[in-house]
């Protein structure tokens, strides 16, 4: 079985990009299953339910989610729906619409994903429980289940945080990959006991950017030292990160992952 996940989409610069890329991209590589962080995905902070079913169109099937999950009160009824394929973090404490975790159906099986907060992200932090007991909570609550494949999305700013819980999971989860940053790292592998794992798999949508954001909106507010609103870059170049996993043929160890990062020209 083949697991396409990719990095956090970063509003229309993004949904154009996965359009561009992801139908050839799913085409050529043979891919089972694809999954992709969403938080960001409609304008930059949340997600509407017209632009959830574009990229299902496009070929996305389930979508993972982190701190700005619930910006857009208009996704409510979908997080709630435990028919919809779509997840926000597991272990926020905050009583929230919505649901941690999702068991897929495919052709090949049934697929655990779970999504968890790292207990720090950034300038706006929620309180969190502890990601390691509410993973093994989740892994517990569902050890009956016949599952191909379990892939966590960890989505958080510490690479220390990201690299203990992919060790700490290795040979209980098929993919734990972090997310949050918007700038892939270099470190995909397979853990000794057969767990993919990558800190960061980067984000989709512009290039020519910061992360995403007009890159002189930040530059003016680093010399200011004023607070500002952010503005999303619209123009110029694109990129598609993403990290293509193989499992092997039975149990949910991975025999494979590779990074793909695309460039596309304005």
């Amino acid at each position: 079985m083949k697991i396409l996940y990719i990095g956090d989409i970063m509003g229309q610069m993004g949904q154009d990009t996965v359009q561009q890329v992801l139908p050839g991209l799913i085409r050529d590589e043979k891919i089972d299953f694809v999954i992709a962080q969403g938080e960001n995905l409609s304008d930059g902070k949340g997600m509407t339910p017209e632009d959830v079913l574009k990229m299902r169109d496009a070929g996305i099937d389930l979508f993972t989610g982190g701190n700005w999950s619930w910006a857009k009160e208009e996704i409510f009824p979908m997080l709630e729906n435990a028919k919809e394929p779509i997840v926000r973090p597991a272990n926020y404490v905050e009583a929230m619409p919505g649901r941690g975790h999702h068991i897929a159906d495919t052709p090949f099986g049934k697929v655990l994903v779970i999504n968890l907060l790292g207990q720090i992200v950034g300038y706006y932090q929620p309180e969190t429980s502890n990601p390691l007991v509410m993973v093994d909570s989740i892994l517990e609550a569902t050890k009956n289940e016949k599952l191909a494949a379990v892939v966590v999305d960890f989505h958080g700013d510490y690479s220390s945080e990201k690299l203990v819980i992919g060790q700490y999971l290795d040979g209980r989860a098929t993919l734990v990959v972090g997310d949050h940053w918007h700038i892939p790292t270099a470190d995909a592998m397979v853990f000794p006991c057969g767990t993919a794992h990558i800190t960061d798999v980067g984000m989709t949508g512009s290039l020519d950017s910061c992360l995403g954001i007009k890159t002189d909106v930040i530059t003016k507010r680093w010399a200011s030292d004023e607070r500002s609103k952010n503005v999303l870059e619209t123009e110029g170049r694109k990129q598609f990160c993403a990290v293509l996993v193989e499992t092997e043929s039975s149990g949910l160890k991975a025999k494979s992952i590779r990074q793909i990062v695309k460039y596309l020209e304005s």
